[in-house]
Order: structure tokens, then C-alpha cells, then sequence
């Protein structure tokens, strides 16, 4: 294993200071700007499907009430997540999950609609005429209203199903042929907490057993919330077993619910943690390297030093094959450019419920599948639980079973 290298400079107390009143100070900035634009779009809503609608009376109060409370609900979640333990954080949680997943569906159909009207009244005045408005608004936002609550119904349907078991077999140039079929088991992104709980980790646990894999991987996020208020709800966990090991890196999730102390407690539940760093498995021919690091974001929390990928290579001899264990794809521009067969992550749950799926690509171009640059290989897993809304519209949840192939058996 690496060993840290002593010959590189530690930050003096001033500089980590001020690099953590930073780091703080965005995160607050983001806070502010995240609730500015939750709050506008919370205007927005009621502007269009309450305001505009002509409603009055009883109706009217109900409905803009309800747009206040559901919008504080999304606030309070992240604090329920934190400082509650189950079952009292999920009188929190589940309502503010499911308006999320609602929130963004009207959020969606409003704007799509308000595009369609504005081009039908930019065509009208073209010929000559105008669009008649009478009852448009209200028929506007029952329509909505339908097709939104027909998409979190299919969500909820899809979010809440078992994860699909899936296989891939990959073919390594350096994979050696001794290990040829060689069978690692991913699971991603469970975001035990509020909802997934004690549950949902027993059958998980229980199906990946019945798998039995060679290696299990756990490519990070695994909970949301503090040890103090989640260790029974992991406590499956510990009977987790592959051949060669269980092997847990972080995720951001699992940084902001405290990655210290969570490491310390996955490692007692029989997970081995890689936190910048890598053992060897198997021995001569027969070994390869199983790498992993922090995720890059954890470098926001204070006291966290995130992803250090040079450092967790340090020592593994060419022509040594090289598995990579990294939560965030975007770690692969990095990892392509070493000496790196394969890189396993997670963190974008294929988008979750689409159109999502088309914005979190302009973040992370590697949404979910197979991906391939200079000799390595990327494989991001669509995650086995969900976070935020329990639905999945377009990217179904996987346990992920990887076959690695030599190519050396074709000779």
C-alpha cells in the first residue's frame, strides 16, 4: 500500500485558516444563491397555475399556503437528514422528496407551456389575429397539473421497484488471463437515510450475497445523515462479502454527513476503505491494484483535502493492471491520462427522472455506460438507491455486475 510522502509540504495554520473561511464562505454563497432560486421558482409557479388561473377564495389561499410550506419543506430536508434519526426525519423527508420530484415536473411543463403560447401568439399576430385568452390560463394549469402528477406517478412506481441487476463484460488489454472472468460487483450511490433505511440495506445486502462475487465494490454516497443517526439503518452492511474483499470509497454525501467518522465506521462493518491509496491483490501475474480515492468535492468541506489521485498511484509497478475506485466520473480526464485500465463511479444516477438527465450531462459528460479514452476504461453506474425525489423516469437503478476479460486468452 502507499505510503504518504513525507517530502511534501504541509499548509501552515494561517493558510488552512483562511483556505477554510473560504471554503465556508462559499458554501453560504451557494446556499443563498440555491434558495433564491428555489424561492423564485416557488413565484413563478404560483404566478402561473394560481395567479393567472383566476382562482379565488378558499382555493386560491389553500394553494398559494401550500407553495409556502412545500417550498420551506425542500429547506428543512437537508437539516431533517442531519439532525434527526428515523423514523422522525421521514415525516420530514417524504413530503418534501415527493414535492421535489412534483416542484420540478410543474417547473418543467409550466415553461414548455409558456414557450408553446408565446410562439402561438407570436404566429397569431403574423396572420392578423390573436388568441382568444378565456379559460386558456385555467386550462393551462389543470393540464399541468395532470401531466406532472402522471410523471411522478411512473417515478414513484420506477424509484421505489427493486434495482436491476445488470452485467457488463469487458475486455482489458493488461487484464491477466489467470483472472479471466474475474467478477466485481458494484453498487452506488444507496443514499441511506430518511427513506432508503434498514430495509432496503438487508434485500440489498441479501442480493449482491447471492451474486457471489470476487470483489464487491462501493463507489461512494453511500448514506445521508451522522453515524450517531443512521448506524442502525447500515447495520446490514456488515454481512456484505466478495472473495477478495468489500472495498468503500467516498462520495460528496458522504463527506457532508461527516466522511471521517463514517469511514471509521464502514471499516468496523468489514468494508475496507481507500481514501487515497491502493493495496495490491493477488500476487506476480496473477495481482493487480485496486485503487481509490476521496471524491474531488470533498476539498469544500473544512478539514477535508479531496481527491489526490498521483498520491494514490504512488508505488504500483508497471505493467501492474490498474482498477480504479472514484464516486465522481469527471475523475476519468484525469485517470486517462495514467497508466489506468478501468475506472468504476457513480454520483450521476443517469440523470434520475428525465429531462434532468440533460442537465446533469452538461455538468458531467460521462452520464452512465461505457466510456473509452487512451487505453482506459470508464463504467458509471446509474447508483443503486436515489436521492432527493424516490422516482427514476428513463435511468432504472442497477447492481452492477462487471466480467473483466483478457484479451491475453484470444492469443
Amino acid at each position: 500500500m502507499t505510503s504518504v510522502d513525507a517530502t511534501r509540504p504541509l499548509p501552515s495554520k494561517a493558510t488552512s485558516r483562511a483556505s477554510s473561511l473560504l471554503r465556508i464562505l462559499g458554501m453560504v454563497v451557494f446556499a443563498l444563491i440555491a434558495f433564491g432560486i428555489v424561492a423564485a421558482a416557488h413565484r413563478y409557479l404560483a404566478q402561473r397555475l394560481v395567479l393567472d388561473a383566476g382562482l379565488v377564495g378558499a382555493s386560491r389561499q389553500v394553494l398559494l399556503a401550500a407553495l409556502g410550506i412545500l417550498g420551506a419543506s425542500l429547506l428543512l430536508q437537508p437539516l431533517a437528514e442531519r439532525l434527526l434519526r428515523p423514523p422522525w426525519s421521514r415525516f420530514v423527508a417524504w413530503p418534501a422528496s415527493l414535492w421535489m420530484g412534483l416542484f420540478f415536473y410543474l417547473v418543467v411543463l409550466t415553461g414548455a407551456s409558456d414557450l408553446i403560447l408565446s410562439l402561438g401568439e407570436s404566429t397569431a399576430r403574423a396572420a392578423g389575429s390573436e388568441l382568444t385568452s378565456d379559460g386558456a390560463a385555467q386550462l393551462r394549469a389543470i393540464l399541468v397539473g395532470l401531466v406532472a402528477f402522471v410523471a411522478v406517478a411512473v417515478g414513484l412506481r420506477n424509484g421505489l421497484a427493486p434495482p436491476a441487476i445488470k452485467r457488463v463484460e469487458l475486455e482489458l488489454d493488461r487484464w491477466p488471463h489467470a483472472r479471466d472472468g474475474y467478477r466485481i460487483v458494484q453498487i452506488s450511490d444507496i443514499h441511506i437515510g430518511p427513506i432508503l433505511g434498514r430495509r432496503f440495506a438487508r434485500d440489498l445486502t441479501n442480493r449482491v450475497n447471492a451474486m457471489n462475487a470476487d470483489l464487491v465494490a462501493v463507489t461512494g454516497d453511500l448514506v445521508d445523515g451522522r453515524v450517531d443517526c443512521l448506524i442502525d439503518e447500515v447495520e446490514p452492511f456488515g454481512e456484505l462479502a466478495g472473495r477478495d474483499g468489500v472495498f468503500f470509497v467516498t462520495g460528496n454525501h458522504d463527506h457532508y454527513s461527516g466522511a471521517s467518522s463514517w469511514s471509521g465506521h464502514v471499516a468496523s462493518l468489514g468494508m475496507r476503505v481507500l481514501r487515497n491509496e491502493h493495496l495490491i491483490l493477488g500476487e506476480g501475474e496473477h495481482g493487480f491494484a485496486l485503487v481509490g480515492v476521496d471524491d474531488h468535492h470533498a476539498h469544500f468541506i473544512p478539514g477535508e483535502h479531496g481527491e489526490d489521485l498521483a498520491r494514490a498511484l504512488e508505488g504500483i509497478e508497471d505493467p501492474t493492471p490498474v482498477v480504479l475506485l472514484a464516486h465522481d466520473p469527471s475523475t476519468f480526464k484525469k485517470a486517462s491520462k495514467f497508466p489506468i485500465d478501468l475506472q468504476l463511479s457513480g454520483h450521476t444516477h443517469g440523470g434520475q427522472i428525465w429531462p434532468f438527465s440533460m442537465l446533469v450531462r452538461l455538468v458531467v459528460p460521462f452520464l452512465a455506460g461505457l466510456y473509452r479514452e487512451n487505453g482506459t476504461t470508464l463504467y458509471v453506474s446509474r447508483g443503486t438507491g436515489f436521492w432527493g425525489p424516490p422516482m427514476r423516469v428513463g435511468a432504472p437503478a442497477e447492481i452492477t455486475e462487471i466480467v473483466l476479460r483478457s484479451k491475453q486468452r484470444m492469443n
